[in-house]
């Protein structure tokens, strides 16, 4: 057999957002359309497959690029439907580059978490993900591909720039021409013409480095007493690592992992892990006889949702919660570096930060912008509003990690996650906080919010509205400390003198119209005050961003789709 080249034409729309290229599993089946994307990543990132993603950006190909014979690529998904047709597509074409190895989840699953271990682990130049994250599975549902490079993190603007610009000028694409699949249900190594194609058990290295982490022993110790545990995989890619980690190897009792098989629509539903999404866990925590701590993940394992018994965790504050108990793990018990947060998430883990006498940096919203502080030491712990938490130990964030830092301080405190939460807030104060998502906006009344409100936002500081006043407006913008590369129009902010906050802007992650999202936060440093209901708190908040930004009449919604 051999390389075959096959002519083509760009598909319009291949630019990745935050988390890679997500369409439609429809548009993927189109002719070309994922072989087109998957050539422009290897021809852009061809300067970065020695180890290191550096060189200037010529047109959009990296320049003095290396040959990628000899490299290792990492290729897995979140098992969802076209996953594994895709998998067989990108095996192939990586054999026509010229890779000398590719590492494959055993059933073509591999969380992300698990892709940014083995890259890291095994020194390979990136991994391929093949997943759409939160967003439904199934035939009618969606699909994605992201890059990530050599340190394990999502590609950085500079190689997603590189590859969009590949897709609008591609012209050909090569593939190995083997008609016959790799089987991915047996590990073991098998030859594509000459690529090494290694299957690897999904779960086995992320486990261990697991344990090189976290007190196993006291874990262990406190699931196998009187303490009851849930954990939601959502039919989704958390499942064969939340039953390996937590009942085979800490010793949960069977069934402590629910919806713990992959199905490829999810078994019908969204694999978001929030109070809408997860509601079958939800009742169980706020049912009688609640367990004493439950959490669920999402699509590809990277997000994590923390419930105490009848108690909510919000992403802020468990970043924040981690940041301030970081002693009770083995890994961090020395101290941390800095915290790293995205704009939008609360301002919680700045409080921890000062509190620790240590560096809090605000990024975009975007894993990727976390790498640069990670590889340069500046941060150990990281996290995003949108339930996503991590550290350094991989540069992604990281669902299950999150439940066992926060299993490893239960077992260490013995308290309820509702007395842990409510210590911190006494210490640090509360950060009230909520996001409001309007999904399935039309795009050009989304822009035109935005825009209306951008327009207004140097005017904005000094007026009234009720009883706040506004502090500052803008449209943040992000320098990067390590490499000096700017990030503008990276959503709205309107904070208030009260230490209140409004944020809008346009998320990178649906495939269907906008996704509009507006984040309220309201600062409460009174410990009497501390246990009002979120939405009174916020209620003022809401109106404010009614009246500057006229959410009803631009998202033509009376209420927003989901609140988390």
């Amino acid at each position: 057999m051999s390389i075959v080249e096959i002519a083509t034409q760009p598909h319009a729309g291949q630019k990745p957002g935050t988390s890679g290229l997500r369409k439609p599993v429809t548009v993927f089946q189109q002719p070309h359309y994922l072989e087109n994307f998957v050539q422009s990543i290897f021809d852009s990132v061809s300067g970065s497959v020695s180890g290191s993603v550096s060189g200037s950006v010529s047109g959009s190909v990296f320049d003095s690029a290396p040959d990628p014979k000899g490299t290792t690529l990492v290729v897995g998904g979140d098992g969802r439907y076209h996953n594994r047709a895709a998998i067989q597509t990108v095996l192939r074409m990586a054999a026509a580059a010229g890779y000398g190895r590719v590492l494959v989840g055993q059933g073509g699953i591999l969380s992300t978490p698990a892709v940014s271990c083995l890259i890291r682990k095994y020194g390979a130049s990136g991994g391929i993900v093949l997943s759409a994250s939160h967003n439904p599975g199934g035939p009618s549902g969606d699909f994605g591909i992201k890059y990530n490079v050599a340190n394990g993190g999502p590609a950085p603007e500079s190689v997603t720039a590189a590859i969009y610009a590949r897709t609008q000028e591609i012209s050909v694409y090569r593939i190995w021409a083997e008609d016959a699949p790799i089987d991915l249900e047996r590990v073991g190594v098998t030859k594509l013409g000459p690529l090494v194609v290694e299957v690897v058990d999904a779960t086995d290295d992320y486990a261990q480095l697991m344990t090189t982490l976290f007190d196993f022993d006291a874990i262990r110790d406190l699931l196998q007493g009187d303490f009851r545990f849930c954990v939601d995989a959502m039919h989704a890619v958390t499942g064969p690592y939340a039953r390996r980690l937590f009942e085979d190897m800490l010793g949960a009792p069977a069934g402590t992992a629910i919806h713990a098989v992959p199905l490829e629509n999810f078994g019908g539903g969204h694999p978001d892990p929030n109070l809408t999404y997860a509601h079958e866990l939800v009742e169980r925590l706020f049912g009688e006889n609640a367990p004493d701590f439950g959490a669920a993940s999402d699509g590809d394992g990277d997000r994590n949702m923390i419930l105490g018994r009848n108690f909510f965790v919000t992403p802020s504050d468990s970043l924040a919660v981690l940041a301030a108990n970081h002693r009770y793990v083995p890994a961090y018990r020395a101290g941390l570096a800095g915290i790293a947060r995205s704009m939008p998430t609360s301002q919680a883990a700045d409080r921890v930060a000062q509190g620790l006498g240590i560096d809090l940096y605000e990024t975009p919203t975007g894993w990727k912008f976390f790498g640069n502080l990670l590889d340069a030491g500046r941060v150990t712990l990281c996290g995003e509003e949108s339930f996503g938490t991590g550290s350094n130990h991989i540069r992604e964030k990281d669902g299950l990690w999150a439940v066992l830092f926060w299993l490893n301080i239960l077992a260490a405190r013995r308290q309820s996650v509702a007395d842990i939460v409510q210590e911190h807030w006494r210490t640090y104060g509360r950060h009230y906080y909520a996001r409001h998502d309007y999904e399935g906006v039309k795009s050009d009344r989304a822009e035109s919010l935005m825009d209306g409100l951008r327009q207004r936002l140097a005017g904005l500081p000094g007026q009234r509205f009720g009883a706040e006043e506004v502090a500052y407006a803008d449209d943040f913008a992000y320098t990067d400390p390590v490499d000096g590369s700017c990030s503008a129009g990276q959503g709205l902010r309107i904070g208030l003198v009260s230490g209140s906050r409004l944020v809008l802007r346009l998320s990178g992650t649906g495939t269907q119209g906008a996704t509009l999202r507006l984040y309220l936060e309201a600062y409460e440093p009174d410990a009497q005050r501390q246990n009002l209901e979120v939405g009174t708190v916020l209620a003022p908040l809401v109106a404010i961003a009614e009246e500057v930004a006229q959410i009803r009449h631009y998202t033509e919604m009376e209420r927003p789709t989901v609140i988390t």
